[in-house]
């Protein structure tokens, strides 16, 4: 996927897109569609990835009133949480930044002092639109911060989670599901949002055993007292 992305001249920076979840030519549109859904326009709190397609739907959800909850880099920090306050809208550009959103948000490393949190927005390499399971960049991270968050009881097991993507990277055949992996409900590109056609089930909460090593030493994941 990174390949076809680089090769048909969608890839934009940072760069190398390998190894990373890619930002693409388009991101601002599709986000703009995203802004548009029910899922998005009702929500109050939304976990947003730090990845950098992403960034256009952090600025917008913040410049709607919205609460953005955005994982610091591997959870090292935990979470920062912004809030739309007069600063934060002031610096718009730089509060949806990672950089930004660490310096004038929250930054919280303990799972129950988290706000409860409505919609889920993600970034993929790749997500079949066939049973909504997504590849990152395979740190499983993303499925993490959904396990966290459902244990601390800040989310339900059916919370709304929508990927955003370039077209190339919706794949029309189902991707093999693991334990661990948490499946999305919808997929917006820049030409449109598409519903999964039947979405396979989330995990019940943290898989110790599914626990990296690097997982397991965060003060996060201690802090839930599970593993």
């Amino acid at each position: 996927m990174w390949n076809i992305l680089e090769k048909e001249g969608l890839a934009l920076p940072p760069k190398p897109i390998y190894g990373k979840i890619p930002n693409f030519k388009g991101a601002f549109k599709a986000s703009k569609i995203l802004a548009e859904t029910y899922v998005f326009r009702k929500a109050k709190t939304i976990k947003i990835d730090p990845d950098s397609p992403l960034r256009h739907i952090r600025k917008i959800a913040l410049l709607q009133g919205k609460t953005v909850v955005m994982p610091t880099p591997r959870l090292h920090k935990g979470f920062a949480i912004v809030e739309p306050n007069t600063n934060v809208l002031r610096k718009a550009n730089f509060a949806s930044t990672i950089r930004g959103a660490m310096v004038l948000g929250k930054i919280i490393n303990n799972p129950y002092d988290l706000p409860e949190v409505d919609l889920f927005i993600v970034g993929c390499v790749a997500v079949s639109q066939v049973n909504g399971v997504r590849l990152g960049k395979g740190g499983g991270f993303g499925d993490l911060e959904y396990a966290i968050l459902l244990e601390a009881g800040k989310i339900d097991s059916n919370i709304p989670i929508a990927a955003l993507v370039h077209d190339v990277q919706v794949l029309k055949y189902p991707l093999p599901k693991d334990a661990h992996d948490v499946p999305v409900d919808l997929i917006v590109t820049p030409s449109r949002k598409t519903s999964v056609i039947k979405r396979v089930s989330r995990p019940k909460g943290i898989i110790c055993e599914k626990l990296s090593e690097e997982h397991s030493k965060l003060t996060i994941v201690k802090k839930l007292g599970k593993c």
